[in-house]
């Protein structure tokens, strides 16, 4: 069994990072790695190759989940947002952001379940379609059609533009220091016209009940939060500047609770898009400001 145990183990990032991206949960991701263990070590397979079949394993296992939590998901109050996957900025990045961004997550969870197991253990993960066409137990030439049908949508959700960590890291601090500040005006240079600005309470916190669009939609909100705190900050001056989802981001300390804002950086020196998840469930695991 130590056998075992270490070809798991040199495997085990790797399935959590695809089960990450099918659920969208840090927290479900491991779980599902560890019932994927489990199995194994119950089977009477004799298994030939480990990585293989924990990657089958680890796919059917979160095709099951993401069907049954579809009602579940379709009740969610409010916006719904990946859990915030967290690296210290001084740690390189694991992942590449464009792989990890909430951006993509998102467009992520718009396939069916098929399609999102089809496009990531091919296109992210290089599994070959006949590999594929077993784990799911399609044909190949429908996988290749979910696939094609994948790949289409995710382009099309992709974020357009690119700049280096440097300067999104600049936009984000401009924002923090803006709202810090309760300056409307830097908060408005410092947006896009058609930003869009997400927050994920689940319920739970005081969030948006729909996604904001458009850079005076987002000011508007700021404005009321300023004018219900009377004109002060509208945030504390107490946060930690963390990368989340490949992107800068910070975690702050409210009296209600932690939350987090992940910055996706747009065209002309601007941010496109504000990321903020307020819902406790999703914030377990943050590291201490």
């Amino acid at each position: 069994m130590t056998a075992d145990v270490d070809a798991f183990e040199a495997e085990r990032p790797r399935l959590v990072r695809l089960a990450y991206r099918m659920l969208g949960s840090v927290a479900e991701a491991e779980d599902v790695v560890q019932d994927a263990w489990l199995r194994w070590t119950r089977t009477d397979e004799d298994v030939r190759d480990p990585a293989g079949w924990l990657v089958r394993a680890v796919s059917r296992l979160c095709i099951d989940r993401l069907r049954s939590a579809k009602v579940q998901r379709e009740a969610y109050r409010g916006p719904w947002l990946p859990e915030p996957l967290i690296e210290e900025l001084s740690v390189d990045p694991l992942e590449r952001a464009e792989d990890v961004s909430v951006a993509f997550l998102l467009a992520l969870q718009r396939l069916s379940p098929l399609e999102r197991a089809v496009f990531l253990l091919h296109d992210v993960f290089d599994e070959d379609y006949g590999a594929i066409a077993e784990t799911l137990g399609r044909n190949e030439a429908a996988v290749r059609q979910l696939a094609v049908r994948a790949r289409a949508h995710v382009r099309a959700n992709r974020p357009r533009f690119t700049v280096s960590e440097a300067e999104a890291a600049r936009l984000a601090a401009a924002f923090v220091a803006a709202a810090a500040q309760g300056d409307m005006a830097a908060l408005s240079a410092v947006l896009v016209q058609d930003a869009v600005m997400v927050t994920d309470g689940g319920g739970k916190r005081v969030a948006s009940l729909r996604p904001l669009i458009g850079r005076e939609d987002i000011l508007r909100l700021l404005e009321g939060l300023s004018w219900r705190s009377g004109g002060a900050a509208l945030w504390p001056l107490r946060f930690r500047a963390v990368r989340i989802n490949g992107y800068p981001g910070v975690i702050m300390e409210r009296e209600d609770g932690p939350m987090t804002l992940a910055f996706q950086p747009g065209e002309d020196g601007r941010l496109a898009a504000i990321y903020m998840v307020r819902n406790p469930d999703k914030l377990t695991r943050l590291p201490a400001i």
